[in-house]
């Protein structure tokens, strides 16, 4: 077991083999505890190559536990408690095709099959008059394109079949399946897990089934019975199952028309829609909210109601996206899995880290397996299986590296609610708004023209600390150090020209000689040069013992004038070495 290189440290390599031949995706990936000896599995459902060798394969650690073959491609693999019998191990149930596969103790348990649709009658008359001969395999294909073409409810498998061969293979197929009743049959695209009556880790679970007919089942997990049927605009694709069945649910579904659609429970409809730019490519809920990948290379978080709260973009497309959960820490994320060989690791919208895998991976699966909580399995596009370990002193900064606004300002405000007196004003306003705005523009005049006039008078007489005079450009400020009644007077004088030096200087005091007694009221200033700061120094001895204080004005002079250059009032604090005698 190697330290993983490029991820930040945060994830050991516990296992990679490049030639494992696994190919599948996410929804065909699961962990469970499938011997009752707290050591978890890893179940897949093989594609093979995608006609032959279908397999449900068993892992456990590196090494391959049990395979079974399977008939169809699988759709989706869960696993899931289906009674409350002793010793508690879970069954594993792989939609395939129509039908459901339940196996338990690694055998084949039960097979479920979709209920058929319902046939086009108009179908029915025209097979009947060919099993009849009263129609040949010419006519039969001009009716049955008719009946497409008009027809409310779809053609059977068997007419599509025969519209789409060529005109010398016709008369065979008729012969060999006119005698057949007709049916249609739905496959089922998706499938997933809700717990019945409690929310337990070992709880039962119903099964929820997505069809190709736009149709969701949850089926009851004892009996195999259909419990609840809802509809769907399109057909789902991917989907998301939480709550319980027996109390609340909520199923987000993702469909074939680019939307995303929540059920709810005693609803055969949509509650909510979530309307996408573009067609989603991976569903995963995190908390009360919905993470949506896209084709646009494109992830976005929505509430519960479908409102937008953020939109990131990747740096490549996105090939699979998975929850991960850390209980023991309280930890909640999503894992992306993107076309540039890299997992993503994303809470909220924040980039937490990044993983470089050597293949582009198109499963991810997190969860305890073995006796490691904290582990990452991923599959490759070359059929390679990949095994990290989370650290336990691994520690995600919750950082937003990403352009645009900060975290904080998607954090939602608690507004109170509106009171009386606030409609009150609002009403106010809506019916003097003019005369409003009128007094407000008459007011704000006026202050400025006071403003403008306050600013006129101390440049006028240089009552501000900054010289306006554009020939002797100066700076002064003042700083006041000591506890009295003896005080240390500091002046930082400066020349702000840019290079034409200011002579002829001199500083004068103006305070109250029955308060305060200065050494040198009056001083020069030396030649000062374009922005050094000289400071000017001078003691201040209070002799009042009253605890009193006053201002001391001071003035820069010019020599031979009587206006000074600027000016600053000293707020002397109170002696407090008096009040200590």
């Amino acid at each position: 077991m190697s330290e993983s290189s490029g991820n930040g440290g945060k994830w050991l390599d516990a296992h990679y083999d490049p030639v494992a031949g696994l190919f599948t995706f996410s929804p065909c990936v699961d962990l469970a505890d499938l011997s009752g000896d707290g050591e978890s599995r890893l179940v897949v459902g093989d594609l093979g190559s995608g006609s032959t060798g279908m397999k449900l394969k068993v892992f456990r650690g590196t090494a391959l536990l049990s395979e079974s073959t399977l008939l169809d491609l699988p759709a989706g693999l869960v696993a899931f408690f289906m009674d409350l019998h002793e010793p508690r191990i879970p069954a594993v149930a792989v939609a395939s095709g129509p039908c459901v596969y339940v196996y338990k103790n690694l055998r084949p348990y039960f097979k479920f099959t979709l209920p058929g649709l319902e046939v086009n009658s108009l179908e029915q008359d025209v097979w009947q008059q060919a099993r009849e001969g009263q129609i040949d395999p010419l006519t039969l294909k001009e009716m049955l394109e008719s009946i497409r073409k008009k027809a409310d409810v779809p053609l059977s498998m068997r007419s599509l079949r025969f519209l789409s061969l060529e005109t010398d293979d016709m008369d065979d197929f008729v012969q060999l399946h006119k005698q057949q009743p007709i049916r249609r049959q739905t496959v089922i695209t998706c499938i997933g897990t809700l717990k019945k009556s409690t929310a337990d880790d070992d709880g039962v679970s119903c099964l929820v089934i997505g069809t190709e007919s736009s149709d969701v089942y949850v089926l009851d997990p004892e009996a195999f019975v259909i419990l609840s049927k809802m509809s769907l605009p399109a057909a789902p694709t991917m989907m998301d199952v939480t709550g319980q069945f027996d109390v609340e649910f909520r199923i987000t579904v993702a469909c074939r028309d680019g939307n995303i659609y929540v059920l709810r429970r005693e609803l055969d409809k949509p509650k909510y829609c979530i309307k996408l730019s573009s067609h989603p490519v991976g569903l995963v809920r995190v908390g009360k909210n919905v993470m949506v990948g896209c084709t646009d290379e494109s992830l976005q978080g929505f509430t519960q109601k479908g409102k937008k709260l953020w939109r990131t973009v990747l740096a490549a497309p996105i090939t699979t996206m998975a929850a991960m959960d850390l209980p023991t820490r309280g930890f909640q994320a999503v894992l992306v899995g993107l076309a540039n060989c890299e997992v993503q690791l994303y809470r909220d919208k924040n980039l937490l880290s990044t993983i470089k895998t050597p293949d582009v991976v198109t499963s991810i699966c997190f969860g305890r397996y073995g006796r490691e909580d904290g582990t990452l399995i991923m599959t490759t596009k070359g059929g390679g299986l990949m095994v990290k370990i989370l650290k336990r002193t691994a520690v995600f900064d919750d950082r937003d590296g990403a352009p645009g606004p900060p975290l904080a300002q998607s954090v939602r405000l608690n507004v109170p609610k509106k009171t009386k007196l606030y409609v009150d004003q609002t009403l106010r306003e809506r019916e003097n708004g003019l005369a409003m705005h009128r007094a407000f523009q008459m007011d704000l005049s006026r202050m400025r023209l006071t403003a403008a006039k306050a600013y006129v008078k101390a440049l006028e007489s240089s009552l501000a600390p900054v010289s306006s005079s554009i020939s002797e450009p100066l700076k002064m400020n003042a700083v006041v150090q000591g506890l009295g009644p003896s005080f240390k007077l500091t002046l930082n004088v400066q020349n702000t020209a840019a290079c034409r030096p200011a002579t002829n200087l001199a500083i004068s005091f103006l305070y109250d000689e029955g308060l305060y007694r200065m050494r040198n009221p009056y001083m020069r200033i030396p030649l000062l040069v374009p922005g050094l700061v000289y400071p000017v120094e001078t003691s201040v001895e209070c002799t009042s013992d009253k605890g009193i204080s006053d201002i001391i004005k001071v003035f820069v002079l010019h020599e031979g004038r009587s206006c000074p250059l600027l000016t600053a009032h000293i707020n002397m604090p109170v002696s407090e070495g008096e009040m200590l005698n």
